[in-house]
């Protein structure tokens, strides 16, 4: 089936009782079992729900996965991942990945004997120099936040297979739409579903998508035994949004584009990192393993005196936390989603104080260029 089929239909069969074309929200915390010893499928909705069960087939359709499963929080997802590792692991890491992911490798795993090695991942020359005998994963975010660097997926995945190493990433800024990362060679596949699979801003979620039964087997035992799920009620609202997931990329793209072109020629923006632009050094990477640019930019205004301005003045843009919504959301990295990360890491990653995040909704681009124009004004 097309992307755009699978979107509306895998996992989503008519309910067989009353045969409502959208799946039920099964509300409910147990199931009453027909006799000791057999079940219907069904015993506690910790272990299994089916409108979750819908969500996570329709997503590992989408992903060209084994299996899938739903977390509470795109950071319970990524938390899952690691429990595909042992104390003393280490793992190479992107180093411009989220601020999260960063907190949660630092100052929560660290604890826990796991130990990382934060390497520029779209230098896999870099990379091979930075694996230890006790490495065990390769974990990459592409394109990164916010600066949207990419890493060559085919290239990391078979230096993966070379060295045994689990090659994870996190899809979240393309969405399947966009990108494949298992079909390029990765083991596993992240996402928040949060930002573009839901992509209304009304639900909090997280997936995880493994290209093997071993891994998913591992994932379906810690997504049980740990008990992060994503809620049923939430399941259902990724799952509606999911349905105009392949029209609302489209359209993120071509506003993306657009934005990203008219700040590229603006005197007061400093830099516009977006890999659609023809002065991206990456641009021939992202045409080869994406299916397009996406809706993700970051540009510099020089200081956060300016980009504290700019970002007061906005009327349409709203300045929030999060991405991948209908609306669109602009943020100050610095301060806001990469904040736990020191300030002189992040002047090294190129997350200046004048740097700004916009995730490009799916408005008129006019009015949205209009806005940033008024507010650029006031520079």
């Amino acid at each position: 089936m097309g992307f755009s089929t699978d979107a509306i239909h895998a996992g989503q069969e008519p309910d067989p009782t009353t045969g409502a074309i959208t799946t039920p929200i099964f509300a409910t915390s147990t199931y009453v079992l027909p006799a000791l010893g057999k079940t219907k499928g069904y015993d506690y909705a910790r272990t299994i729900n089916p409108t979750r069960a819908a969500l996570e087939k329709n997503l590992a359709t989408l992903e060209g996965g084994a299996a899938g499963y739903c977390f509470a929080s795109g950071m319970a997802a990524i938390s899952a991942v690691m429990t595909l590792l042992r104390a003393g692991d280490h793992v190479v890491a992107s180093d411009k990945v989220y601020g999260g992911t960063y907190r949660l490798f630092e100052r929560v795993l660290r604890d826990y004997g796991l130990d990382f090695t934060w390497t520029d991942t779209s230098d896999l020359a870099g990379v091979e120099r930075a694996l230890r005998p006790s490495t065990r994963m390769l974990y990459v975010e592409t394109p990164t936040n916010p600066v949207l660097t990419l890493t060559d997926l085919r290239a990391a995945a078979a230096l993966s297979r070379r060295r045994k190493l689990i090659l994870a990433v996190d899809n979240t800024f393309m969405s399947p739409f966009f990108q494949k990362p298992l079909a390029l060679g990765a083991d596993v596949v992240v996402h928040s579903t949060t930002k573009f699979l839901n992509g209304h801003s009304d639900s909090l979620g997280g997936v995880v998508v493994l290209r093997g039964k071993a891994h998913a087997a591992r994932i379906q035992f810690v997504q049980n035994a740990a008990g992060a799920i994503l809620s049923p009620f939430d399941a259902w609202l990724v799952l509606r949004g999911i349905k105009t997931l392949a029209v609302r990329m489209a359209r993120h793209e071509e506003n993306g584009r657009a934005v990203a072109a008219w700040l590229a020629k603006h005197p007061k923006v400093r830099g516009v990192n977006y890999p659609g632009l023809p002065t991206h050094p990456q641009r021939a990477l992202a045409r080869r393993q994406m299916s397009g640019f996406g809706a993700m930019i970051s540009f510099d205004l020089g200081s956060y005196a300016k980009a504290k301005r700019f970002l007061d003045r906005l009327r349409l843009c709203s300045l929030a936390e999060s991405l991948g919504g209908v609306e669109t959301l602009i943020s100050h990295p610095a301060t806001m989603t990469h904040g736990s990360i020191p300030p002189a890491d992040r002047k090294k990653l190129g997350i200046t104080d004048g740097l700004v995040r916009i995730s490009v909704g799916i408005e008129d681009a006019k009015d949205l260029i209009a806005d940033l124009a008024g507010a650029l004004r006031a520079l």
